[in-house]
């Protein structure tokens, strides 16, 4: 039986003595299958096709202080093996998913992951300080893929010092557990994981799209009205288990692997690879139902190779 606990400090939601549970701090999850933000809605949408409560965790569509529309259309473009988005973080705010939203997502024993983004410093502070005050939200996930306004638009995920300060600035006014969503566009992103871990995250999430472009030939303009966008899917799968290899490796939190996961095949890799957990994104939009059948093929995995514990597969890889 799932056991929820509310409190402004510290949620956590807790599935005693199963053989899937994981823990990413003081956060503990009944299995290690999870939601990618932005690929999954705020989870209403997904409850005619998925039982809600069945899932590891649901990280919503990032919030921002204010709502956002977005970049204008076309703004997603299919690829051979994924596709380009330039959504732009379009979302309703952080108030307004308070009001509307949690209520629904509270009927479910499901951990709600917020995702949190902002232009500047003081925005990432303002709205996980909002989240932390509800109940019913049990970490926050900060994306720091963002651009710094203040800093001439360099994100905030490709300069270890501004991960440090957006880290530890959350950090200081929130006892939820706190995951730090990486860019991969950048050198080194085990410098980036041990920034966010010395600042006191309590989980790594990588990684965020690649960026990219695609061309329309016939009329030789981008496909993108932003002419740039983020790649996701089975593209990049390769560089994305690459990357959470080497963080699980270079760092002491957990770590949660995304990218390009269609199936378990790709997430049991990811786990073996070292990741604690996993999030689904792409898969989502070709196949509603995916992360429970993702979720069904790890434990079948499981049977076939008598894993006892998920745990037991987490870094299994053998070189």
């Amino acid at each position: 039986m799932l056991k929820t606990t509310v409190s402004q400090d510290q949620t956590s939601v807790v599935a005693a003595g199963g053989r899937m549970d994981v823990e990413i701090g003081s956060l503990r999850l009944k299995n290690p299958v999870m939601t990618a933000s932005g690929t999954f809605g705020y989870g209403e949408e997904y409850a005619p096709y998925v039982d809600l409560n069945c899932l590891g965790a649901i990280v919503v569509k990032g919030l921002s202080w204010k709502p956002r529309s977005g970049n204008p259309s076309p703004r997603i473009i299919e690829t051979p093996a994924g596709m380009l988005n330039a959504i732009g973080l379009q979302n309703i705010g952080v108030k307004k998913f308070i009001a509307k939203k949690l209520p629904f997502l509270r009927n479910y024993d499901i951990a709600v992951v917020a995702n949190v983004y902002g232009e500047t410093v003081d925005e990432y502070l303002r709205v996980s300080e909002l989240l932390t005050a509800v109940p019913g939200v049990h970490a926050l996930e900060i994306n720091v893929s963002c651009p710094n306004v203040k800093k001439g638009g360099v994100a905030f995920g490709t300069d270890p010092d501004m991960v440090a300060e957006v880290t530890g600035r959350v950090r200081g006014i929130t006892g939820l557990p706190l995951i730090v969503k990486l860019t991969p566009n950048v050198t080194d992103i085990t410098v980036m994981a041990a920034a966010a871990e010395a600042a006191g995250a309590d989980g790594i999430s990588l990684i965020n799209t690649l960026t990219g472009m695609s061309v329309d030939v016939k009329r030789r303009t981008p496909h993108l009205k932003n002419v740039t966008g983020g790649l996701s899917g089975p593209a990049i799968k390769p560089v994305a288990l690459r990357m959470v290899w080497q963080v699980a490796q270079a760092v002491q939190i957990p770590v949660i692997g995304i990218g390009g996961i269609m199936n378990a095949a790709d997430a049991l890799e990811f786990i073996i690879a070292g990741a604690t957990a996993i999030q689904v994104g792409t898969a989502n939009f070709v196949n509603p139902k995916a992360t429970l059948e993702i979720l069904s093929g790890i434990r079948a995995y499981m049977d076939r190779h008598k894993f006892e514990n998920i745990r037991d597969l987490v870094g299994a890889l053998h070189n």
